[in-house]
C-alpha cells in the first residue's frame, strides 16, 4: 500500500530476511542505537513524528523546520517481561533487561494522538486492520483508532503493573499484601445480568480455562459464585466427597467408597434444598453416579472429567451446565477481595487446612477416634459455611447445617431442625462452630439436640463456662485456635 517502514535492530533483520523494505530507526534519527539497544527510539524524530497533530499549522510548521516526518503507525510488542520471570531461576538483573522503554513510549505517544495515529499492542488485531486498510484505500477509521488507543492503554497499565509487583517481591521487603493493590485480569465474558436481572456483570480473568464449560446454558454471575464455593470445599477432602451446594452455602456434604455412596449421603442431609443446586465432586465422574445425580434437577455438575459415556448421558438435558475442572484449587494462592465504598478490602484466602495436631482436648472426657474423625468431618464443611455457621455430621457425612444467622444459637436450631425435617437424628452426632461461643446457650442447644462432642476455636472470655457446660454433661469438646468466618 506504499507504506514506509521504520524499524528497530532485530525487527528490521526479521523484515529483511522476508524481503520487505524497511528503514533502521538510526536512518531517521541520525544517531545510532547505543547502550546494548537501551536507547534507539528514544528521540526527537521520533516522539516529534508520533506526537505533531496533523491539522495544527503550528505543529506542521515545526516538523518542516526540524525536518522530522510524520508517523502514521506505530506497531509494537512489548519486551516479554512477565514470560521472562515466570521462569525458573531467572535472576534479577536478566529480569530488569526486559523491561522496555522505548516500546510504551511509543505506543503511549501514538495512543496519546490517537485521533491522527493507528497504534496496535494486539497482534490478534492485525488481520482486521490490513482489511479496513484495504477497503478504505489504507485510511483507518477514527473509531477504530480510538478502540486501539484504549487498548495501548490498558495493555501499558497491566504491563507495568506486572513489573510492580516482581520488584515488590524481590525487594527483600516483601508484605503479605500489596503497598499498591494491582488486579490485572482481562475481560473473560460479559454476563446477562448479575445477582439480579437489573445489574449488569462480567467475567474478569482466567476463571474460564480453569472451570470449562462443556455443555449447558451460559453460566450466570450466581452459577459462578456457587461453583467456586462448591469447588473449594470438595478439595478440602481426599476420599471420594459430593458436595451439594446452593446459595453459595453447603446443603449437604457425603464421602464413601465410591462416589454413587457419597452422592446419597450429601443428598440425604437436606433432600430439598438440592433442586436447582450445583454438585461438585472430587473424582472423575463414573456413571451410576451421574444416574443418581440425574433423579433430581440439577443447575450445574462440577468434576475433574467425564468419560465420554457419562458425558453422553448428562448432555441429554440440554440446559444443565457441564463443567470440567482443570486445577487442583489447594495449589492456588491469591487473595479474597471485596469492594467497600471508596475502595477494596483484601486478604489472604483461607486456604488453612488443619491435620489435627494442633487441635486441643479441653475437656475431662477426650473423644473417641471415631467421635475425632467426625469433628474434622465437621470442621472442614463448617469453614465453608456462612457466619455464623453450625455443623452436626458424621465421620462422612453431614447430618445439619445452619448457616448465616445473626445468632449462633439460631444456628445450631436450624441445623437441628434441617436434620428432623430430612428425617435425620441428630443423636449421636458432633458439632461444628466456625468461630467460639460468646455464651455456654449454644453449646447446650447442641447437646439439647443430642451431639456428642463439639469442635470450636475457643478464645471466648467465657471459655471456661463453655468448658464447664461440656463437662457437666459429659461430652468432648476440642478447641482448634483457628477461627473460619464466611461473610
Amino acid at each position: 500500500m506504499g507504506i514506509e517502514i521504520i524499524s528497530t535492530g532485530g525487527t528490521h533483520a526479521t523484515l529483511a530476511a522476508h524481503g520487505i523494505e524497511a528503514r533502521q530507526v538510526s536512518e531517521i534519527t541520525g544517531f545510532p542505537e547505543i547502550l546494548d539497544g537501551r536507547v534507539k527510539t528514544l528521540h526527537p524524530r521520533i516522539h516529534a513524528g508520533l506526537l505533531a497533530v496533523n491539522d495544527n499549522p503550528h505543529h506542521r510548521a515545526q516538523l518542516e523546520q526540524h525536518g522530522i516526518s510524520p508517523i502514521d503507525m506505530v506497531v509494537v510488542n512489548l519486551y516479554p517481561f512477565e514470560q521472562t520471570i515466570a521462569r525458573e531461576g531467572i535472576l534479577l538483573h536478566d529480569a530488569v533487561e526486559q523491561i522496555d522503554i522505548g516500546g510504551p513510549s511509543m505506543l503511549r505517544a501514538a495512543a496519546k494522538n490517537y485521533q491522527h495515529k493507528v497504534v496496535i499492542v494486539n497482534p490478534d488485531r492485525y488481520d482486521s486492520i490490513l482489511q479496513e486498510m484495504r477497503s478504505n484505500g489504507g485510511v483507518v477509521s477514527a473509531q477504530t483508532c480510538g478502540t486501539l488507543a484504549r487498548e495501548v492503554f490498558h495493555h501499558t497499565s497491566a504491563y507495568d503493573a506486572v513489573i510492580a509487583q516482581y520488584l515488590d517481591r524481590t525487594a527483600g521487603e516483601e508484605k503479605p499484601l500489596p503497598v499498591v493493590l494491582h488486579i490485572i485480569a482481562p475481560g473473560d465474558q460479559t454476563l446477562r445480568y448479575g445477582e439480579n436481572p437489573h445489574q449488569h456483570a462480567a467475567l474478569y480473568g482466567s476463571f474460564s480455562s480453569m472451570f470449562q464449560k462443556l455443555h449447558g446454558k451460559e453460566l450466570s454471575y450466581n452459577n459462578i459464585g456457587d461453583i467456586a464455593a462448591a469447588a473449594h470445599l470438595a478439595a478440602e477432602f481426599d476420599e471420594p466427597t459430593v458436595v451439594i451446594v446452593k446459595h453459595m452455602n453447603p446443603c449437604g456434604v457425603g464421602s464413601g467408597a465410591t462416589l454413587t455412596e457419597a452422592y446419597g449421603k450429601a443428598f440425604a442431609t437436606d433432600t430439598k434444598s438440592p433442586f436447582g443446586g450445583i454438585v461438585a465432586v472430587n473424582r472423575p465422574l463414573d456413571l451410576q453416579a451421574a444416574e443418581k445425580i440425574n433423579e433430581v434437577f440439577t443447575e450445574v455438575v462440577i468434576a475433574p472429567d467425564y468419560p465420554p459415556p457419562v458425558l453422553d448421558f448428562l448432555r441429554k438435558k440440554k440446559d444443565r451446565r457441564i463443567v470440567r475442572q482443570t486445577v487442583d484449587l489447594r495449589t492456588l494462592t491469591g487473595w479474597d477481595v471485596k469492594s467497600v465504598p471508596g475502595g477494596y478490602l483484601v486478604q489472604d484466602r483461607d486456604g488453612y487446612r488443619s491435620s489435627g495436631e494442633d487441635f486441643r482436648f479441653v475437656t475431662r472426657r477426650a473423644p473417641t477416634e471415631q467421635e475425632q474423625r467426625a469433628m474434622r468431618f465437621a470442621w472442614r464443611v463448617a469453614k465453608h459455611v456462612k457466619s455464623n455457621a453450625i455443623v452436626y455430621a458424621l465421620d462422612d457425612r453431614t447430618i445439619g447445617i445452619g448457616a448465616g444467622q445473626m445468632s449462633r444459637f439460631d444456628s445450631a436450631r436450624i441445623a437441628a431442625m434441617k436434620a428432623e425435617e430430612a428425617g435425620l437424628s441428630v443423636r449421636g452426632t458432633v458439632a461444628a462452630s466456625d468461630a467460639f461461643f460468646p455464651f455456654a446457650d449454644t453449646v447446650l442447644e447442641l447437646i439439647r439436640a443430642g451431639a456428642t462432642a463439639v469442635i470450636q476455636p475457643g478464645g471466648s472470655v467465657r471459655d471456661d463456662e463453655v468448658i464447664r457446660a461440656a463437662d457437666e454433661h459429659n461430652i468432648a469438646m476440642i478447641c482448634t485456635g483457628t477461627r473460619h468466618f464466611r461473610h
